[in-house]
């Protein structure tokens, strides 16, 4: 086994700042039973919605030895995203698209996981150490391993809280089977503040410390592939990408600095988009639009389902016609959510006359019972 003395584990860490981090600090790859009995309990509780892979792989994810046996280390780095203003700003103009800060740039996957696998190589050169890179996509919990080695804690929001940069920090692993002495572990409280709490338009959090993702905007706009159910719909506003409501609302960002990461820097085009041309992209339009962004991934029907709600939350029957012509979408995920938004957007006899020339020729179920729906609420 390779042991890394006090000279070693300081040269490792100057190296990984040097790629880029803007924190570094040492974990065990072991951090006890505490975070997989916490995994096993949202399981039990199907607060993962239908975010099935966590199920598929939670004897993996519950430890990282779990996942790699060897595993003695981890090297846990963290990367400012902070943004430059309070993305809860574009909440006073409903015309426009919330995206959440960490989707305005380049998609972090890409940036992180480069660095860590330089950082990867040259452990194996320099320590002659095993090593595995992980960034968010693998089954690891990087906030309960980023928590043990001191980059942080995680808040009443269950996100990782930092003393230096608030809510915004992106996590990376490198698991190694190199040995190396710990470093402590933050000790941070959120004491009886509850302001990530009290900001979420959704209530998704059960409890402090505890998320129901299945009322989260996050997880309604970007991992489910349903529709939104209706109750969440109005509460989602204008939010179309992710919500950072619960992370700009914590009072530790008033250490927080905007990030000076080049690659995170955020595309005009995605800061404060109109959602009436988001709602006439087709895919082709879509993938340009969203090249290199993590949207991309999301996929042009979901995204313009969310994009479609918005509208009909902010209710400007200019955009009645927007509406309507996506009720000619081959996607049902499309012309459902096309359906509740005209039924914000057009007066009763306006939406009943649609009812009367669509609801027959409808042939998916579930947008045929948003139209019975819908009109019985005009009514």
């Amino acid at each position: 086994m390779v042991s890394l003395d006090h000279e070693a584990k300081e040269k490792l860490i100057r190296f990984a700042l040097d790629q880029g981090f803007d924190d570094v600090r040492i974990s065990s790859a072991d951090f006890g039973s505490a975070p997989g009995e916490n995994l096993e309990n949202f399981l039990k509780e199907n607060r993962h919605g239908d975010m099935d892979w966590l199920l598929a792989k939670k004897d993996w994810r519950q430890h990282p030895q779990s996942l790699w046996g060897e595993a003695r280390s981890a090297i846990m780095v963290g990367l400012n995203y902070g943004p430059s203003r309070d993305p809860r700003a574009l909440a006073d103009h409903p015309e426009r698209g919330i995206i959440s800060v960490y989707a305005q740039g380049k998609d972090y996957h890409d940036v992180v996981k480069k660095r860590l696998k330089r950082i990867a190589r040259w452990m194996v050169q320099e320590f002659g150490a095993d090593v595995k890179v992980f960034v968010d996509t693998a089954p690891v919990m990087e906030k309960p391993l980023a928590a043990a080695a001191g980059l942080g804690w995680q808040g009443k929001h269950t996100n990782l809280l930092s003393r230096r940069f608030g809510s915004w920090l992106f996590l990376g692993a490198i698991l190694t089977t190199a040995d190396i002495t710990p470093d402590a572990p933050e000790t941070g409280d959120c004491g009886r503040c509850t302001a990530c709490l009290d900001a979420c338009p959704t209530n998704a959090f059960p409890a402090p410390y505890q998320l129901d993702a299945r009322r989260c905007i996050s997880y309604l706009t970007i991992e489910t592939r349903a529709h939104i159910p209706r109750e969440f719909r109005a509460p989602m506003e204008n939010r179309i990408y992710g919500c950072d409501d619960c992370l700009a609302a914590c009072p530790w960002n008033k250490f927080a600095k905007a990030s000076r990461e080049m690659a995170f820097l955020p595309r005009s085009e995605l800061t404060a988009p109109r959602l009436a041309d988001l709602a006439a992209l087709d895919d082709t339009a879509f993938r340009e639009v969203f090249s290199g962004s993590p949207i991309k991934r999301l996929g042009r029907n979901r995204f313009v389902r969310n994009v479609l709600i918005a509208l009909g939350n902010a209710g400007d029957k200019r955009h009645k016609r927007v509406a309507e012509r996506l009720l000619e979408d081959e996607s049902p995920i499309v012309r459902l959510a096309a359906v509740w938004a005209l039924s914000r957007l057009a007066d009763p006899a306006g939406f009943i006359a649609l009812y009367e020339s669509r609801y027959e020729t409808e042939t998916d179920p579930d947008v045929r019972a948003e139209w019975k729906i819908s009109r019985q609420e005009k009514q």
